[in-house]
């Protein structure tokens, strides 16, 4: 009987209510015949002002159609994907015949792709590999003597920051100002910035500083309670979170284990972003988190996106608009368009190169976290937007500063200095600042409502539809908001806020504003419809 009323209660739970279902047929309807308009208006535009723009070379996917690769980072992981994969199959190739071979564990592993990253930076950054090496073994010389000092934080965080500033500010250094007997080196850069790369090797640097300083300390993390609730390692396998808190031997925290974590190839440009202790956990024994046949199907499923991305540049030029300035004198409508599109751009674009460079090192027993888990279009809240935009970052955030300076209990503190940091860690610019202050500011008013709405309790099927709507109206202010910051940031910069506020807020643009409000509220209730669906189905 028991069981029965169970299973009765649980079918009743998976059914929808037939309101729900009347308002999910209406918003599908809409999300329908919004895409369709921005869709069409699109091709509209790209064909009308194919001529005017810039950056448009002669497209193959579509006959006599241009293809848009204003986009620099674009252009360049697209021009070099044949050799990037020829060269990560050719290490992959090797790295796993000595290991299956030899038998190596962390030690061993370890030497052998130090090798083949040192010889893949020696050709990106040339005589430059000496800053890299160079700054990298002071880091760990200050780890090694001060971990265990109480004033460890502020030496790490001190070195690395002045690097991360420094490298900016100087271009990379010049081998001249160590005096002229150098200078010859300066014409041996190899092809890519290594200050831009270096970026990432600062927060490799500073993991392996904490995870090392904190290797004999609680760390507060039951293992077991975690496995229980854990659907992974509940299957026997290892979770990323597992991984990462687990308590390595000493030995790990080798220079050799070290240099290879900082350096590792196939995340060595771009990430995803993962701990010291999680590394180098994969090192010794690989990852069994995803079976050969799921990281073939992610294989297939990045060759089906980078396809998308070329249909979506040879119809839509987006970042041609954006780049040329065209936009500015375009109607409130077509700006929204545009601005859409070069943020769907960016997550589409950000996602490949991700995904990339992620599949390469699954293909070698190093799992990284997915950085892009949820689509742009499926968040309606900031701290969902961040936790799914660039997610292994987010982790690598939340892991050595949110909850070192106090974690949500100090929440509205420490997303000043959280974003703070990710505009500096990106670059030297005042947009970006703009961005991450604008996003500190959008911030506040969503924890005051996450505070009221989590102290609100509804007696009655009323009270829960107006919280409903709230919460909607609130998604749709949150997605505005989320426009605005990353067009400031990434766009138009910190001059653009006027033009955008003047456009939108015109007699022209009142409507049309309004009507993107209405959309985006439409979007955040079919958020919720997805999220029920999903509960539902577990």
């Amino acid at each position: 009987m028991g069981t029965s009323a169970a299973n009765k209660e649980n079918f009743k739970g998976s059914r929808i209510e037939p309101w729900k279902q009347k308002e999910l047929y209406f918003l599908v309807t809409y999300a329908f015949v919004f895409y369709v308009i921005i869709i069409r208006r699109s091709l509209q535009l790209s064909h009308d002002y194919g001529k005017q723009l810039f950056g448009l070379r002669p497209g193959w996917l579509i006959p006599r159609q241009l293809n848009d690769v204003t986009d620099a980072q674009w252009r360049n992981l697209r021009g070099n994907i044949p050799v990037l994969t020829v060269v990560f199959g050719i290490f992959t190739l090797l790295a796993n015949l000595m290991r299956a071979f030899f038998n190596l564990k962390v030690g061993g592993m370890s030497i052998i792709w130090l090798l083949f990253s040192l010889t893949y930076l020696s050709y990106l950054h040339g005589a430059c590999i000496i800053f890299v090496l160079s700054i990298a073994t002071v880091n760990f010389l200050l780890v090694k003597i001060f971990a265990q000092k109480k004033y460890f934080p502020l030496v790490i965080w001190s070195y690395n920051s002045f690097f991360l500033v420094c490298n900016r500010i100087y271009e990379g250094y010049s081998f001249s100002i160590f005096g002229q007997q150098w200078a010859f080196l300066d014409n041996f850069r190899g092809t890519f910035r290594w200050h831009i790369c270096f970026n990432f090797v600062v927060l490799r640097m500073i993991s392996f500083g904490f995870d090392y300083h904190w290797r004999d300390q609680d760390s507060h993390f039951d293992m077991e309670k975690h496995c229980k609730r854990c659907h992974i390692c509940k299957s026997g396998k290892s979770c990323y979170q597992a991984l990462q808190e687990s308590r390595p031997q000493n030995d790990k925290f080798a220079y050799t284990t070290y240099l290879c974590y900082l350096l590792y190839a196939p995340l060595y440009i771009a990430g995803p972003i993962l701990s010291f202790k999680a590394f180098a956990s994969q090192l010794e024994v690989t990852q069994n988190t995803h079976s050969v046949k799921n990281v073939a199907l992610y294989g297939f499923r990045w060759l089906f996106s980078l396809l998308l991305m070329e249909l979506m540049t040879h119809l839509f030029y987006y970042n041609s608009f954006a780049n040329s300035g065209l936009w500015k004198h375009m109607s409130p409508m077509d700006i929204f368009i545009i601005g859409y599109g070069v943020l769907n751009f960016m997550w589409l674009k950000f996602l490949l190169i991700w995904r990339f460079f992620r599949f390469w090192s699954l293909i070698n027993g190093i799992g990284a976290p997915e950085n892009m888990p949820k689509c742009i279009n499926n968040c309606h809240s900031l701290e969902d937007f961040w936790k799914n935009w660039h997610a292994s970052f987010n982790k690598w955030l939340v892991r050595y500063i949110y909850i070192p300076l106090g974690g949500s209990q100090k929440k509205l503190l420490n997303v000043w200095v959280v974003f703070t940091f990710v505009a500096i860690w990106h670059d030297l610019e005042w947009k970006l600042l703009s961005w991450a202050w604008l996003t500190c500011l959008f911030f506040i008013p969503e924890l005051a409502l996450k505070s009221a709405a989590n102290a609100f309790q509804a007696e009655s099927s009323f009270g829960e539809f107006i919280f409903r709507e709230i919460n909607a109206v609130a998604g749709a202010i949150t997605i505005t908001s989320l426009m605005v910051a990353n067009l400031v940031g990434f766009v138009i910069g910190p001059k653009g806020i006027n033009w955008l506020l003047d456009s939108f807020l015109s007699k022209e643009g009142l409507p049309v504003l309004g009507a993107m409000f209405i959309t985006f509220y439409v979007g955040t209730k079919l958020m919720f419809h997805i999220e029920e669906a999903k509960k539902r189905s577990c």
